[in-house]
């Protein structure tokens, strides 16, 4: 077997057998096939495809490339759930104390921000001592003990989709839905996930801008969950306008825990997809009968406290200084605070997700480029929703920054993001379906 010939057979439109996928995941990963071939190989798949069975056998293979968590022995069934990345997204905060909070152990690995979606790791490392490296043997007992943990990835599982991730970003391959597929999955498969809740985000402020193209990529996701023996479910979510009211790490901090806290400014769109999502994650490890049990289990358990308790006690177990949350003003503060009016009257009709993400990183709330430092203080707060109406001179927005002139370029750059109508907007939905398989 030669990794030119599987290159060959690819590129003719070919099947390619599971011992061919194999063969060239492991020789990849063990430094015998080479960038060049993997880049040409990344290339075929991109512009030929591949089958469900295809990409559940890469899935597989690049699983396989390292260690694979079993934590049957720790929890009953382990869930878990995967976002698409968005602007806002602090979806994971809340969601994971909530399901804790109803007696399903949660263990996590998350990722960092790149481009202008926020990582849910920085989010958290706006807290001082939070440590986001736990190893293998921590993970594990400290989900045995408290039932919940959320961390980075573990460079032992799913190495081959780290290499292959590096070599798509700068061989014009990431668009590929294949291999954004098998990347995630391979991921969730390798940290020991029976069930996972994918969130795919869709529209101006995901990867993927149209409900045609995350439909496909979600409906193969959770095909390939079933092909690997997991169960899954996918909801699409809307990602046109910002999740919530704020964007930039320690500022999304600060909402997620006025939500755990049931303050009395929770963002309405926020707090209902982190209970929807919830509700899903319990109704597929068949702790309530459906979602909507899921969803009636998961509100008692973010009313009451308990979930707030869930969040308290994982970051006191990682370190954390539980004091800065329970203080949200000691978190991080920028040093400038502008809040710009709105400049007409009228109704709201578009405040562009990505316009507004990207405005972040420009302030040093996100990287350009991987490794560069997080200004976890600044970021942008929307006060209003697509569908509002608005007054002249109200509060539009707020930015956090900390250096004038960011925040002069930040200002225009916002304002660029609103379209207004003289006529009353629909607000958007928070989902546009559920994919089961």
């Amino acid at each position: 077997m030669r990794a030119v010939d599987i290159i060959i057979k690819k590129r003719d439109g070919g099947e390619l057998t599971r011992e061919e996928i194999e063969y060239f995941i492991r020789g990849y990963t063990q430094g015998e096939v080479q960038d060049y071939q993997a880049s040409a190989w990344a290339m075929a798949v991109l512009l030929k495809g591949m089958t469900p069975r295809e990409t559940t056998d890469l899935t597989m293979a690049m699983a396989h490339s390292g260690e694979i968590l079993d934590l049957s022995g720790v929890v009953p069934f382990s869930v878990d759930k995967h976002s698409t990345g968005g602007v806002g997204d602090k979806t994971t905060l809340v969601v994971e104390p909530i399901v804790a909070a109803c007696g399903l152990p949660v263990g996590k690995m998350s990722g960092r921000g790149l481009g202008f979606s926020g990582g849910t790791l920085d989010k958290m490392e706006s807290i001082p001592g939070y440590r986001t490296n736990l190893t293998t043997s921590e993970f594990i007992n400290q989900l045995k003990d408290i039932g919940l943990v959320l961390t980075g990835q573990s460079a032992d599982l799913a190495p081959a989709d780290g290499k292959l991730y590096a070599l798509r970003d700068v061989t014009g391959t990431v668009q590929s839905i294949p291999l954004i597929a098998s990347s995630v999955m391979s991921k969730k498969i390798a940290a020991g996930a029976q069930a996972i809740v994918l969130d795919v985000k869709v529209g101006v402020g995901a990867f993927m801008e149209n409900l045609e193209e995350a439909r496909s990529l979600a409906e193969l996701m959770v095909d390939i969950a079933h092909l690997a023996g997991r169960k899954a479910v996918a909801l699409l979510s809307d990602m046109n306008q910002p999740l919530g009211y704020a964007v930039g790490n320690a500022l999304e901090l600060k909402e997620a825990i006025n939500t755990l806290r049931s303050e009395s400014n929770v963002p309405a769109d926020f707090r209902e997809h982190c209970l929807v999502v919830a509700g899903h994650m319990l109704a597929l490890a068949g702790r309530v009968k459906d979602e909507e049990s899921g969803h009636a289990v998961a509100m008692a358990a973010l009313d009451n406290g308990r979930a707030w308790e869930r969040f308290r006690s994982l970051v006191i177990a990682q370190g954390g200084d539980v004091k800065s949350i329970e203080q949200p003003d000691l978190l991080p503060q920028a040093e400038i605070l502008e809040t710009v009016p709105a400049p007409v009257s009228g109704y709201i009709q578009r405040v562009d997700a990505r316009i507004v993400g990207e405005t972040v990183v420009s302030l040093g709330g996100g990287r350009a480029r991987k490794g560069d430092p997080i200004d976890y203080a600044v970021g942008v707060i929307v006060h209003h929703k697509v569908g509002d109406k608005v007054e002249v001179g109200y509060p539009l927005f707020t930015i956090h920054s900390n250096d004038k002139d960011r925040l002069a370029e930040a200002r225009l750059a916002v304002l660029d993001a609103y379209r207004w109508s003289a006529k009353p907007v629909a607000r958007l939905p928070l989902f546009y379906g559920v994919i089961k398989g």
